[in-house]
C-alpha cells in the first residue's frame, strides 16, 4: 500500500472516529428533554455540526482512499473503525469495554493486520 494510501486511511480513521464521538456528544446533551424538542436542541449544538462536518471531510477522504485500494481492501481496512470509535466512547463517556467488545476488538485487529500483510 503506498504512503498516499495509509495517510489517507489514517485520516479516515481519525475523522470517522471524530464524527461518531461529536454525534454521541451531541446526543447526550439533549438527554432529558424529549420528542421534537430534543432534536431542536440537537440541530443548536455545536457537536452535532462537528459530526456533520467530520463526515464530510470523511467522505472526501474515504473516495481518495478507495481511489488508491481495491474495495475489498478498503472496505476490510475500515473495521479498524469500529475499534477506534469504541475506544473513543471508553474515553469519552465511560462506556464499558465488557469481555465480549474485547474479545471482538482483537479479532478485528488480528483481521485487519491480516489484510495489511496482503496488501503490496
Amino acid at each position: 500500500m503506498s504512503s498516499l494510501a495509509i495517510i489517507c486511511w489514517l485520516v479516515n480513521v481519525c475523522v470517522d472516529t471524530a464524527g461518531h464521538l461529536s454525534f454521541k456528544a451531541a446526543a447526550v446533551v439533549a438527554d432529558e428533554i424529549h420528542g421534537l424538542a430534543r432534536w431542536r436542541a440537537m440541530l443548536r449544538d455545536k457537536w452535532i455540526w462537528i459530526g456533520i462536518l467530520c463526515f464530510v471531510f470523511e467522505f472526501v477522504v474515504w473516495v481518495a482512499f478507495l481511489s488508491l485500494v481495491p474495495l475489498s481492501t478498503g472496505v476490510l481496512l475500515a473495521s479498524v473503525n469500529l475499534i477506534a470509535i469504541m475506544v473513543g466512547g471508553r474515553i469519552f463517556f465511560a462506556e464499558k469495554l465488557t469481555p465480549k467488545r474485547i474479545a471482538a476488538a482483537v479479532l478485528i485487529t488480528a483481521g485487519v493486520a491480516l489484510v495489511g500483510i496482503g496488501v503490496r
